[in-house]
């Protein structure tokens, strides 16, 4: 065999080479993007009350809601991060008990049922959860936040 055979066949074993790695590429970015466009997230049970945080106040959709399962959907609307803290009380919204700092909540005096600790601005965070019946109050424990009005109330009754 010359040489000029010899790199010929070469030349196409790397070819062939190069499209069997090409197809195994295709084949692996194919299975992954269809595995990944046939994961449905898990659907979170009960009734949607979305909330609205802004700077120094809190909106809700709903004042008041029968059933036990609640998911939170929480916009942040702000320009800052903020958090979102849930607790059973029926104290004032504005008369939480504050922490020695007195710019905060004490939190730890306080029956918390959820909480996500840093909403970013411009973006939705989703809270599930199993409310007893009674009085929630939702706030914002970032120095200063709750003080400044970031707080609202959720009565949750009995099934209806």
């Amino acid at each position: 065999m010359s040489s000029a055979d010899a790199r010929s066949v070469e030349f196409a074993l790397e070819r062939d080479i190069r499209h069997r790695i090409s197809l195994c590429l295709t084949a692996a970015v194919s299975a992954l993007l269809l595995s990944a466009a046939c994961t449905v997230a898990p659907q979170t049970k009960g009734q949607v009350v979305g909330v609205t945080l802004k700077d120094f106040h809190i909106d809700t959709a709903a004042s008041s809601v029968a059933g036990s399962d609640v998911v939170l959907q929480v916009h942040n609307d702000a320009p800052a991060t903020h958090e979102f803290v849930v607790v059973r009380t029926n104290l004032p919204a504005d008369g939480l008990p504050l922490g020695p700092d007195g710019l905060s909540v004490n939190e730890d005096w306080l029956d918390g049922v959820g909480e996500l600790n840093d909403v970013a601005a411009g973006t939705v965070a989703t809270l599930p959860l199993s409310l007893a019946p009674g009085r929630y109050v939702f706030f914002c424990n970032l120095d200063g936040h709750y003080l400044g009005g970031m707080h609202a109330v959720l009565e949750v009754s009995a099934d209806a």
